[in-house]
């Protein structure tokens, strides 16, 4: 939304950013004077009493919320949401779409009630709800736009919703990160985190980032000689990622070395907040690794992409509760030139080549044998891993600009 905001101002409008301010927005959204942040609360509805009442309360709250945020604006040519979340926010966007006459557009990355099933299965009387709502209330739209092309089929057959796919592209943010700005970051984050730490390479061609990990034994390989292979991936820490995959391809890997495999250590970042990080934290705290360090910190979103275009490999473990929509992550990675080994579902094979531009995998077992391959010849280049690069260099697709300019200005420029 971040993305839709500045292409919009970039275009002369001026636009109203509503939404939860739980972390701080890109410097280019708060830099951006055709962008004014509107941020509205955190809702926890009653606290006593059975869920159900925690639950209509909060909702009861929110649309009350949202109706005096939306009115008290001035009227918007076109009003504009992601969903999820959609509950209440389509309805009301919706009523107040029709009161002042506004364009109600809906960017459909998901479908609400299939994340919902995923906590309560989908026959609870709350997921048959929110169904409802979403195919009552999305058909309303004046346009819609949605992720991957199986949506936009899925979206005609069972919804009636004309949509245009508008896929995820990356920002120019998101590119391969020069070895002075890499030093810069791994320096800051050595700070905080002392899995990072960043030297100059006695080597006269070139500055070289060096990783140093704590728990390394006496008897591996020299940290200048040789660095640790950068494992990155990124998470909001919900249900549809099932980090217990990761955790236990690493216990392989780290098997795979005491077994004697000629392999690079791992330091492995994860990145992101949500409601399972803690759960998680326990879970790597009592893991028992010499070879592989996992860190999860939270990064600032100037920071992110700096880390990300350093990486050496990255991994999702994305499994989409609908099956139509694909991994923003990926995206991004792929924008920084960064091989994935992604964790296999239904549309995937929209966005991963398996064998071109990354490896999809099934579970921990297949993804620990990937990792091995592809880090079988690092740090060199003339592995898998290496091709795969190689191959996104070559194989650029648009970025978010171009890609917006084409599916959606004609949208909101239309008479």
């Amino acid at each position: 939304m971040q993305y839709h905001a500045l292409s919009l101002s970039k275009h002369g409008f001026n636009v109203t950013f509503v939404g939860f301010l739980d972390s701080k927005p890109h410097q280019d959204v708060l830099r951006e004077e055709n962008i004014k942040l509107v941020p509205i609360a955190e809702v926890k509805g009653v606290r006593v009493g059975p869920k159900i009442l925690t639950y209509v309360t909060k909702v009861i709250v929110q649309v009350l919320q949202l109706l005096r945020v939306l009115l008290k604006m001035d009227t918007q040519s076109h009003i504009l949401m992601q969903n999820p979340p959609g509950l209440p926010s389509i309805a009301v966007a919706w009523l107040v779409s029709a009161l002042r006459g506004s364009r109600f557009v809906i960017d459909w990355h998901n479908y609400g009630y299939t994340i919902m099933a995923l906590s309560h299965g989908q026959r609870h009387p709350l997921v048959r709800l929110a169904k409802w709502y979403e195919h009552f209330f999305g058909p309303l739209a004046t346009h819609n736009l949605c992720v991957t092309n199986a949506m936009k089929d899925d979206l005609q057959k069972n919804w009636g919703i004309k949509a245009t796919t508008l896929y995820d592209r990356p920002a120019s943010i998101f590119r391969e990160t020069p070895l002075k700005l890499q030093h810069e970051l791994f320096m800051r984050l050595a700070d905080t985190h002392p899995q990072f730490q960043s030297e100059r390479s006695e080597d006269s061609e070139a500055e070289r980032t060096v990783f140093s990990v704590r728990d390394l034994t006496d008897d591996t390989v020299s940290l200048r000689a040789e660095r640790p292979a950068l494992l990155l991936s990124s998470t909001s820490w919900t249900e549809d990622e099932d980090f217990s995959v990761l955790l236990k391809a690493l216990e392989e890997y780290e098997g795979f070395i005491k077994g004697g495999a000629s392999l690079p250590s791992l330091v492995c970042v994860i990145t992101g907040k949500g409601p399972q990080k803690e759960y998680y934290k326990k879970l790597i705290d009592s893991l028992s690794l010499e070879h592989v360090q996992i860190c999860t910190p939270w990064l600032e979103a100037e920071d992110y992409p700096v880390l990300l275009g350093s990486a050496d490999l990255g991994v999702c473990l994305h499994m989409s509760s609908s099956g139509l929509d694909l991994p923003m992550k990926v995206v991004d990675m792929f924008g920084c030139c960064l091989p994935v080994c992604a964790i296999n579902f239904n549309c995937l094979h929209e966005l991963v080549k398996h064998e071109e531009n990354g490896l999809i995998f099934r579970d921990s077992q297949e993804l620990a044998e990937q990792l091995k391959s592809l880090l079988s010849a690092f740090p060199g280049s003339e592995g898998r891993l290496g091709t795969f690069r190689r191959n996104l260099r070559t194989s650029r697709g648009q970025r978010w600009d171009d890609n917006w300019d084409q599916n959606v200005l004609p949208l909101v420029t239309a008479p």
